[in-house]
């Protein structure tokens, strides 16, 4: 669906956008280290809001972006204020391909494409299925 390169040899390729009937959009993909070397996942994919960080490394940066209808969405979180998203990551080693997901709030049922940011990566359109 979309490749997204990102420092330390890491990369991240969504395979699905998945709008559900709840209200959600879920991400899921592979981030993978292409290098030679294990490397350390760069804590600026946690993003910098306190409540996410304090829950430890995730990918609770992630946003995704509808143009068309000039918003911005932020990764869910619990009650608790942990990210839903794949959380604990640290390193990864090289050659190494880590399962990963991010959810979010679903844009109206009009918008059909978002991008997807994540800090130091790449963006990338994504087309939503729904």
């Amino acid at each position: 669906m979309a490749t997204l390169h990102g420092p330390r040899r890491l990369k991240l390729v969504i395979s699905s956008a998945l709008r559900d009937t709840g209200g959600f959009v879920t991400v899921r993909g592979t981030l993978t280290n292409t290098g030679t070397k294990t490397q350390v996942v760069p804590a600026h994919l946690s993003g910098d809001e306190p409540d996410i960080i304090k829950h430890g490394p995730s990918l609770g940066g992630a946003t995704l972006i509808d143009f068309a209808g000039g918003k911005r969405y932020y990764v869910l979180r619990d009650t608790e204020g942990r990210p839903l998203t794949t959380t604990a990551l640290t390193i990864v080693k090289a050659g190494e391909r880590l399962p990963v997901f991010m959810q979010f709030p679903a844009p109206p049922t009009r918008t059909r494409q978002v991008t997807l940011q994540l800090p130091q990566f790449d963006t990338a359109p994504l087309p939503l299925s729904r």
